[in-house]
This record gives structure tokens, sequence and C-alpha cells, in this order.
């Protein structure tokens, strides 16, 4: 039995998204979540629509999912437009019921007493489930913890919508048991400035405490998997292929340093279309640089794939990179900036906001392009990649900042607070 250590009660802690599976920034920054409450004596449970957490503890709402059919459709009946028809806010009143009514059972099933939503009242790709869930927390007034990880106004296509009246009462909602998160400056900023919700910054974080583990057999052979030959450079660009990640850029410094080269990206496309992939694939061609996408062998378990290749998780990879490009033009915050670093790798970051506001005043040394690549994030790259002991003195420093600025003891330190301030400790339990 897992014991508060703030109190000695058995505290039972919610997470509820979309989707709390996979390798996508919710799901894996949730995960790190649910091991800090564990150290700190409590039980998780998790409601989504896609769920990949311990069955005991895990409970599965199809409707939950951005992906399901009546969802989507609610979706782009919202958004791109000005006007929705009546049927769409029939819809949303319909399943906004549905879900809340589930809502209401995985609490009573588990005994919640805090709940924890990851981004469900922030990004609106689905709707009911935001207005559910605030629903809920009006009428019940339950403890809330929100992680806000990308607001809607941060993206251009939400912008356009015919669903103000719901984004405004629930995405996020201003209720006096919720505490906000979110996970850097400018939201905290905009926050406050747009609902008048004031907001705690708790930054992505990785294990810096505990350093990877050496390579195993398994991993062996990654760099022929993937097509790499002993005589080249494996470049890592570990993201999904969407138009903001700016491969582009990650290409043409390939091109431009002159080095025998493979350029890897690791994810899929994912939920925004294949346009761009295509436009990478066209680009890399006209460019001349050896492009691989490999998605079909990365996922978060290791096994083989139907035709029996060898699947490796991210984490496989990394060790074996060269280089990592990071050349996105926005980002929440950057886990894949944080992945380099903990594996003690060089990496390309063009300068997106939030690298600007909230991680390179730390003082990290990396190879950064603000916009396009300029010959001097060419030279410096050559540099980095030929000399051992530069490279060595670069990525020693920037893990030693990294554990100080965006460890888990940061987490943890940064979370004490708001647990705190809302779970329903007894009188007397030494909290007083």
């Amino acid at each position: 039995m897992d014991y508060c250590s703030y109190c000695g009660q058995v505290h039972k802690v919610g997470f509820i998204s979309t989707r709390l599976a996979g390798t996508d920034g919710v799901s894996l920054e949730a995960q790190k979540w649910v091991e800090v409450f564990k150290q700190e004596g409590f039980q998780s449970f998790f409601f989504a629509g896609e769920l990949d957490t311990s069955p005991k503890r895990s409970y599965q709402v199809d409707e939950a999912h951005f992906t399901h059919p009546a969802i989507r459709k609610i979706y782009h009946n919202c958004f791109g437009v000005r006007i929705r028809p009546s049927e769409t806010t029939y819809e949303i009143q319909k399943y906004t019921q549905l879900l809340k009514e589930q809502l209401y059972k995985f609490i009573e099933t588990f005994g919640i007493d805090l709940l924890v939503p990851q981004n469900a009242l922030t990004i609106p790709l689905n709707i009911p489930l935001g207005v559910a869930l605030t629903h809920l927390i009006a009428e019940t007034g339950i403890p809330v913890i929100a992680h806000h990880h990308d607001f809607f106004w941060e993206r251009q296509h939400f912008k356009t919508n015919a669903a103000w009246d719901y984004l405004n009462m629930a995405f996020p909602p201003h209720l006096p048991s919720i505490n906000h998160v979110v996970i850097n400056s400018s939201g905290d900023n905009q926050l406050s400035l747009r609902t008048g919700i004031s907001s705690t910054i708790v930054p992505n974080v990785m294990d810096f405490e505990n350093p990877p583990q050496p390579p195993d057999d398994y991993t062996a052979d990654v760099r022929e998997s993937l097509g790499v030959a002993d005589d080249e450079l494996l470049i890592l660009q570990p993201t999904r292929v969407v138009k903001r990640k700016g491969i582009e850029h990650a290409i043409e410094l390939v091109k431009r340093l002159g080095l025998k080269a493979k350029l890897i990206i690791s994810h899929a496309s994912g939920d925004e279309g294949y346009d761009y992939e295509q436009r990478v694939r066209e680009y890399s061609k006209l460019m001349g640089v050896n492009t691989n996408f490999v998605a079909n062998v990365i996922n978060e378990r290791r096994g083989t794939t139907p035709n029996g290749r060898k699947i490796y998780t991210l984490e496989d990879i990394y060790p074996h990179a060269d280089l990592i490009t990071y050349p996105s033009n926005f980002e929440g915050f950057g886990n894949a900036f944080l992945e380099a670093i903990y594996f003690r790798k060089p990496i390309v970051v063009n300068t997106y906001s939030i690298y600007s506001m909230d991680i390179q005043p730390k003082g990290f040394d990396v190879i950064e392009i603000d916009g396009f690549v300029t010959g001097e994030a060419v030279e410096k790259t050559l540099e980095v990649l030929k000399n051992e002991k530069l490279r060595n003195q670069m990525v020693t420093r920037n893990y030693e900042i990294a554990k100080r600025c965006f460890s888990y003891d940061v987490l943890r330190r940064k979370l004490r607070p708001l647990i705190l301030d809302s779970i329903p400790c007894r009188p007397g339990s030494g909290l007083d």
C-alpha cells in the first residue's frame, strides 16, 4: 500500500487526458509526474481514450480520444469556420453528458481524491471532454492540478473557430479548486493576461539524477538496421514530421557539412497530415541528402514488425547518434532538447521563443541557428564533430546544468506546494 508522505493517508490521483499512451510529449511528461507522485506515496489511476497503463488502474472511454469519429466531426465543424451548425452544438452537449457520466464513474470506481488533467483543459482537440471535466469540477469542487502543455491561442489553426463559448469556459476553466500548472514563462504570462488565472511554472524534466544505462547487446546493430554505414555520421532528428519542426534546416545543415552522413527522422507525421512529409522527402532529394524515415522501427517498446524487423525505442537510438538536430520554429518546451542533453549528445537548435526565454539563459553550450542555417553554425558543427575533447566538455557542461535546472528533483520541489494545497489531509496530520 502507498501512503502519502505528508500525512500518512492513502491518496489516489486520477490522470485524465485524451491519450496516455505512446511517445507524444504529453504522455511522456505525464509518466514523469506519475513517478514523482509514486515517490511521494500516491497511487495513480488513468482515464483516457487510449491507454497503455496497467489495466487494474485504467479507465478507457473511446469517446475521450480526439480521433474518435464523432469527436473529429465536432472538431471539424468548430475550427476553420466561424459559424457552427446547431446539430454540432447538440452533439457537443450529448458527448459532454456521456463523458461526464464516465468521469463520475471513474472517480467513484477508484476513489479518486485529486484530479490531474493532462492538456485536457488546454488544447481543444476534444471539446466535449474539456467541457465535461469543467462541469464535473464545478459540481464537485474536487481538488485539481491542471497540467497545461500548449494552449489553443498558441496554434494558428485554432484561432478561426465557431467555439469561443466553449473555449472561454473550459480551455482552461477559472474555478477555485483548480491549481494551474504551465510549462513555460510565456504560458504563465499569457494565461494571466487572457484569463486572469494565476499559475505555477513547472518545466519539463528528465531523470538527470540517474544517467542512462550503457547500450546493451540488443542495440548493437542499430546503425546497420537504420541504414547507416560504418563510415557515415548518424544525424538524428528525434521528432515527428510536422511543419513547425523546421526539418528543412536539418537537411540544409547536413548538406553544407560536406561529410558522409545520413539524416534519421525518428517519428511519423502523426495526426497533422502528410503534405509536409512529402515536402521533406522532396527537399532531401533536391539537396542530395540521404534521409531515412524510420518510424516503422521505433516505438515506445522493443519488439518486431509484422515482417520481422527489430523495433527499437528512441532511447536505443540516442547513444548511437553523432549529432542531434532540433531546428523547431515553435515548441511548448522542448523534450528532444532535454533528451539530447541526457544522452550527452551535441545538439543544433533553432532559437524558438521558449528556448530563448526559458532554456538558453541557463547557459547551455549548443550550436544555435536563428531561423536559418549560417556559415558560422556549419563551422561550429564541424568543429564539434571533429574535436572529441571539445565535444566532451560541451556535453558534460550541459548535463550538469540540466541536472540543476530540469531534473526530477526540480519537479518534486515544484509539485509539493501544489499537492499540499490540494490533497484532503486530516486535521492534525502534521501539515497544520
